[in-house]
């Protein structure tokens, strides 16, 4: 096992991505450790997204503020705006949670053991572990979806996904070296990402390819192998985009639930059967007759969007006025971009 980390890690110091987060293997070499600041920003806008899509948020973030305690300090709507479009929004209440308790319990100094690092809001097993070897060199076990991919190939894992999730781990952990754990764990990412990619993994350059179990078999390309994925289903709701010479109406989400304390069109809730719901006000609703169709991770959702223009007069039942020229579209979730898409272009025709 020595030997394979040693062969990964020379390939790692040559092939090591670029990442706005990341020290290169050099520098690491000549003493030079990451901001774990940075580490933790990045790790948690990298849970489920891709490096693509993440790399200009962290940088938005990290000009925005650039320490922890800068992101303790700010305002909850601009933290939520700012993370808009890159879903999972927990993640973005529990980043804020996260960075204060840092400043309130740690002095603004993330611990690196990972038993303590586990007790802060949103770290969980993965996090704890890549943030205290990336950031402090402790030797952790990391486990993602790129070193699940490369441990099930190399030691030809039969069971799927998530059974063998604890499997994987061991074996994970018998390859992690005591020095450069930092690289090291970087390194089977990598090797994931670009090498032992989930379809057509280029074992002809794989340092790891004369002792990988599952190419010497020919089964690289199946593995690692998942249990059926049940079917999602889809609910329904109502999304309502009223707009004045004020300008447009929108509200801030509730903590709780799907896109919590993030700006929206006021709507329904989302259900399988439309459920009961009222307008933000009394107006002259049209139905567009396109339907928005959204999927997150466990179903689809199909919403009706509903446009009215309002009078000097209406009363608002919910929500608040934001000026046209306020107006951000990319301050909103995904879903709610998608029904500004659909009903800007009606509410550009009656020039408001």
């Amino acid at each position: 096992m020595v030997q394979a980390s040693a062969q990964l890690l020379d390939w790692y110091d040559i092939h090591a991505r670029d990442m706005p987060w990341r020290v290169s293997p050099a520098a690491r070499k000549r003493g030079v450790l990451p901001d774990a600041y940075h580490v933790w920003l990045s790790e948690v806008m990298l849970q489920q997204t891709t490096v693509a899509a993440v790399k200009e948020y962290f940088r938005k973030f990290i000009a925005a503020w650039p320490t922890v305690a800068d992101l303790a300090g700010a305002e909850d709507s601009d933290v939520m705006a700012a993370w808009a479009g890159l879903g999972y929004y927990a993640r973005a209440r529990n980043l804020l949670k996260c960075a204060r308790a840092i400043v309130t319990d740690h002095g603004g100094v993330f611990p690196s053991d990972p038993a303590m690092l586990l007790k802060l809001p949103g770290i969980g097993p993965y996090t704890a572990a890549s943030l205290s070897a990336i950031a402090f060199d402790i030797p952790s076990t990391v486990l993602d979806g790129n070193v699940e991919r490369v441990m099930s190939r190399v030691h030809a894992v039969e069971k799927p996904l998530p059974d063998s999730k604890e499997d994987l781990r061991a074996l994970a952990a018998k390859r992690t070296p005591k020095k450069r754990a930092g690289d090291y764990a970087q390194a089977v990412m990598d090797l994931g990402a670009t090498i032992c990619t989930p379809r057509s993994p280029n074992c002809a350059i794989c340092p790891w390819m004369s002792n990988c179990k599952a190419r010497a078999q020919g089964t690289a390309e199946t593995l690692p192998r998942k249990r059926p994925k049940p079917e999602k289903p889809t609910r329904l709701g109502v999304a309502y985009v009223a707009y004045s010479a004020a300008g447009l109406v929108l509200e801030t989400r509730p903590d709780k639930g799907l896109l919590g304390g993030m700006l929206g069109w006021p709507g329904s809730d989302w259900a399988v059967d439309l459920p009961d719901h009222q307008p933000p006000c009394d107006a002259e609703w049209i139905t567009l007759n396109e339907k928005v169709r959204h999927t997150f991770t466990h179903f689809h959702l199909d919403l009706t969007v509903r446009l009215a223009y309002l009078t000097p007069e209406t009363a608002l039942l919910r929500g608040g006025f934001v000026d046209m020229d306020q107006f951000d579209p990319t301050s909103l979730p995904t879903v709610m971009r998608k029904v500004w898409s659909a009903a800007e272009s009606k509410v550009q025709l009656n020039n408001v």
